[in-house]
């Protein structure tokens, strides 16, 4: 799959070609990532690639030309893609989008702004969707193109040395991950819960599913208003609510 970066700053993308998932999935082919920077599409000698925005105001936009022309060299290379520019004002990009362009292998180009950000006009011309990684500012889009990047080529097929490493993530059923251990068994007189030791499967299953829902429960509730449950799941929410009900009255006592 190709991810196509308009970027100021290529070198930033150095260690995410280079090392990790993303790395070993371009050095075997997997996926593609090319880079390409609006100043060598400048034609003064300071090589300018903002100027101040009309209205007034602080900061300075990104130009349309050196832009325009970076974003037609990608195209031209990589044929029909869906452009991408990373903004606060997107939509937020969560596991749900990684995984439907990880599906479509569709040519991913992904904009990463600077500054103030880039000329409108650019957006109205190219842009298919905005995206966002969180309701907070970064310096560019660089760092957000990289999430973006990262989270799909990690679910392409063969990326990861187990398939079911990216089923069981967090948010791809819609919950929270479950907890984790590994050996030793016991350390710090902590120990690993006696059911993952047990060799049931099922009862590791329902264990799971039990705490992912726990967890999901705690700290992003959310997540569960929308969700059609299954009558295994309203049973373990049931049990979760008591339990932490009768919790409550035991430190109110």
């Amino acid at each position: 799959m190709r991810f196509d970066v308009v970027t100021l700053i290529p070198d930033m993308f150095d260690a995410l070609k280079g090392e990790g998932v993303v790395g070993r999935a371009i050095n075997r082919g997997i996926a593609q990532v090319e880079l390409w920077n609006p100043r060598d599409y400048t034609t003064d000698v300071h090589r300018t690639v903002d100027d101040r925005p009309y209205g007034g105001g602080p900061g300075m936009v990104m130009k349309y030309q050196p832009m325009q022309q970076a974003i037609e060299a990608a195209l031209a290379e990589a044929g029909p893609a869906n452009v991408v520019y990373l903004s606060p004002q997107g939509r937020r990009f969560d596991q749900q989008c990684a995984k439907r362009l990880a599906e479509s292998r569709r040519p991913q180009l992904l904009l990463a702004g600077r500054y103030e950000g880039i000329d409108e006009r650019l957006i109205e011309r190219y842009v298919d969707e905005e995206w966002s990684i969180g309701d907070y500012v970064l310096s560019g889009g660089e760092l957000a193109a990289m999430v973006v990047i990262d989270a799909v080529v990690r679910l392409l097929p063969d990326v990861l040395g187990d398939a079911d490493s990216a089923i069981q993530d967090s948010f791809m059923d819609g919950l929270l991950d479950c907890p984790h251990y590994t050996r030793p068994e016991e350390i710090d007189s902590m120990s690993v819960p006696p059911v993952l030791q047990s060799g049931n499967h099922e009862a590791i299953r329902r264990w799971r599913l039990q705490q992912a829902l726990k967890r999901t429960l705690a700290r992003r509730p959310e997540l569960l208003e929308d969700r059609q449950l299954t009558a295994e799941e309203k049973t373990f929410l049931a049990e979760i609510s008591a339990a932490s009900g009768d919790a409550k009255q035991t430190q109110e006592q």
